[in-house]
């Protein structure tokens, strides 16, 4: 099986709940000796407020098409086996899987590293957006790792994600999603 065989990228529209030992399944596999994974939950407070639910939205075929590009990079960092990424659009309340994320590998070293690298470069560059709401309110975020991602555009060694543009130092790039792009010419 080839490597983009073992790589499944779903988002999830219209369902209650993401079938953990599904995706654990698919990586399964006998030359395996680690799998691992992550759930990424609604919690019921953020900054002393009250949270009720997540609202996520995206535009899937864009967001798929990134999450894969983000596997390929986790691929090219890692021996991995096979990689399964699940993440739910809609509404999602408290103590409910948002996003979960399964990777098998020989090593277990291999599996882990690459379970952080796959959460934090979806969260950064993967346009999936997320509404908190609140006893009493409502607010549109931004992951602590995309602001992140934005502060370094204005840097030397800037990158670009997901096919957008970005300007640095009068330069103009397009990069492929997940394909660390340099944006000047230096």
């Amino acid at each position: 099986m080839a490597a983009e065989e073992k790589t499944l990228a779903e988002i999830l529209e219209d369902q209650n709940l993401i079938d953990i030992a599904r995706y654990i399944s698919y990586v399964s596999a006998p030359q395996a000796g680690a799998i691992a994974t992550f759930s990424g939950t609604t919690r019921d407070t953020f900054d002393g407020k009250t949270v009720l639910e997540l609202r996520y939205e995206a535009y899937v075929p864009m967001a798929i098409k990134c999450i894969k590009s983000v596997c390929a990079s986790a691929r090219s960092s890692w021996n991995l086996h096979s990689i399964a990424v699940a993440h739910r659009l809609g509404t999602v309340p408290v103590g409910e899987t948002s996003i979960f994320i399964a990777v098998s590998a020989v090593h277990r070293a291999d599996a882990l590293e690459a379970s952080r690298f796959l959460i934090d470069e979806i969260k950064a560059s993967v346009p999936i957006w997320k509404k908190e709401v609140y006893l009493n309110g409502e607010v549109w975020k931004e992951n602590s790792e995309f602001l992140k991602r934005r502060s370094e555009l204005g840097k030397k060694e800037a990158v670009d994600y997901c096919g957008k543009s970005a300007e640095v130092e009068g330069h103009d790039k397009k990069g492929c999603c997940g394909t660390k792009v340099r944006v000047n010419d230096e």
